[in-house]
């Protein structure tokens, strides 16, 4: 599918900003074609959207809450009648299959509406009358956000923090992935058009960018989703100033098959291969290493590779039978490709999954088989490593310490899975170190927005979705009015 390449803008003070100088975004199913423009903003631009921010919010902070969820429903249905034409483009610029795009949209709406309907639950003050007098909590705005965002999901990722940032009152500054700048552009000049100039900004660009809007003393707070070692840097650059942060960072995610899990269960097997390959591997919540109980190894290695070899279809995005399409960027390829053949040298299989539908396509596009490892070493790279592409390893253990061990030993700690009889599951579920751990399923399929989402360890601070994702945007503020009595150990 060729289209013209299409050019979005930046957003600056309710202005919409071209520039001289271009972010080029290319299809990775056809490298050769251009997708799209975006603006490449510099430091000085970025200051600017910084200041229309912190102006805006000296009155925007006062606004009443109906008046902000009246606009955030009006962006919403907007969105919603845009919502083709979007998935469409997230398609193109990305290469996930065009199913998984329109998922990404309805999972931002369906937070973008659980932010709506819950943001007065999440943030009305208590009043409390007890026998040392009076106190208020109230839960106010922070300031000006920086929100910083990756490729991977591009749309869900940048509102799962526009939402609650704005409906509680903050103003904001977005800087969106140059490797899918595109569609999330126009969701968020979508959800601008709906709020006071300087509440919602939007720019692109490279490190300088992301430096300024992680040190300028008039960000209040950092909402970041991506690599844990670039929040190593963001926590140094926001130290001066010490600023509220949010950091939904890297995973290792391990999924743990227990010895009573049915290998003949079909539709598990169908979950746990969707759980490796979804958006060909690039989801930080993915499962990325399976252990599985020696007992039932072979046997679940076998009836995997049946799951797998029905469900994965690669090529083009848009065929209609294509579950996994290519792999965003050439770096992520050249990535994913050296731990696969790291595990080779040192002696693993390299099984091939699946079905290549557009074979024509694969030596042009970011394609990658997905492939299945097995023999690896617990201390491989592919094991240790977040690989964030369509390879994953399984592995065999022999008792539950042993394979609990394995699994926090790790510095991360976004999610994981447990596999097997449900008590049994959560049982073992219950000694992970882990931000969420779901049983019987993984990644994408077990999230619900109504609950908090994050990690532990180096995998993140902080927590979004759910109230809590709501009350991250908010400082806690008490106002005692203390009965006027004479405090004992207080000399006259």
């Amino acid at each position: 599918m060729s289209k013209e390449p299409i050019s979005v803008n930046a957003i600056i003070n309710g202005e919409k900003i071209q520039t001289d100088k271009k972010i080029t975004r290319e299809n990775p199913t056809h490298p050769e074609q251009i997708v799209g423009y975006a603006p490449n903003n510099t430091r000085e631009e970025t200051i600017q959207a910084i200041d229309a921010a912190y102006e805006a919010f000296k009155t925007w902070k006062w606004s009443d809450v109906d008046d902000r969820i009246a606009r955030m429903n009006r962006a919403i249905q907007k969105i919603k009648d845009q919502l083709p034409e979007i998935a469409e483009l997230l398609s193109r610029e990305h290469g996930k299959a065009l199913y998984d795009a329109q998922g990404e949209i309805a999972i931002s709406l369906m937070w973008m509406e659980f932010a709506v309907e819950n943001v007065k639950k999440a943030t009305s003050p208590e009043e409390l009358n007890h026998e040392n007098g009076r106190t208020i909590i109230s839960h106010d705005p922070i300031g000006v956000v920086s929100a910083i965002t990756p490729w991977n999901y591009p749309i869900s990722l940048s509102t799962i923090k526009i939402a609650p940032a704005l409906l509680t009152g903050n103003t904001m500054v977005l800087k969106p992935s140059p490797f899918a700048p595109l569609a999330v552009s126009l969701v968020t000049e979508i959800i601008a058009d709906e709020f006071p100039a300087g509440v919602l900004n939007l720019v692109n660009g490279d490190a300088e960018v992301g430096v300024e809007l992680t040190s300028n003393p008039k960000i209040a707070k950092i909402a970041f989703t991506g690599g844990t070692n670039t929040a190593k840097h963001i926590m140094k650059a926001a130290s001066d100033t010490i600023k509220n942060m949010t950091l939904e960072l890297g995973g290792n995610d391990a999924a743990i098959v227990l010895e009573d899990f049915d290998v003949n269960d079909e539709r598990a097997l169908r979950r746990m291969v969707i759980s490796n390959f979804l958006t060909a591997g690039q989801i930080c919540m993915i499962a990325k290493r399976v252990y599985v109980h020696r007992s039932i190894y072979d046997a679940f290695v076998e009836k995997y590779i049946e799951a797998a070899n029905k469900w994965i279809k690669v090529g083009d995005p848009f065929h209609p039978d294509v579950t996994v399409g290519p792999v965003n960027n050439k770096a992520q390829v050249n990535y994913v490709n050296s731990l696969v053949e790291d595990a080779k040298n040192k002696g693993a299989k390299i099984i091939p999954l699946g079905t290549i539908l557009n074979p024509e396509l694969m030596d042009n596009g970011y394609f990658l088989q997905p492939t299945l490892v097995l023999g690896a070493d617990v201390h491989d790279r592919v094991v240790v490593e977040e690989q964030f592409g369509p390879t994953v390893p399984i592995l065999p253990f022999d008792d539950e310490e042993e394979v609990i061990n394995l699994h926090n030993e790790s510095i991360y700690g976004l999610t994981s899975s447990v596999w097997g009889e449900e008590e049994h599951a959560l049982k073992v579920a219950r000694r992970i170190e882990a931000g969420t751990t779901m049983i019987n399923t993984a990644a994408v399929q077990g999230l619900d927005v109504h609950f908090p989402f994050g990690g532990v360890k180096q995998s993140g601070v902080g927590r979004e979705y759910g109230l809590d994702g709501i009350k991250s945007y908010t400082e806690t503020h008490v106002i005692n009015v203390p009965t006027m009595k004479e405090l004992p150990y207080i000399p006259e």
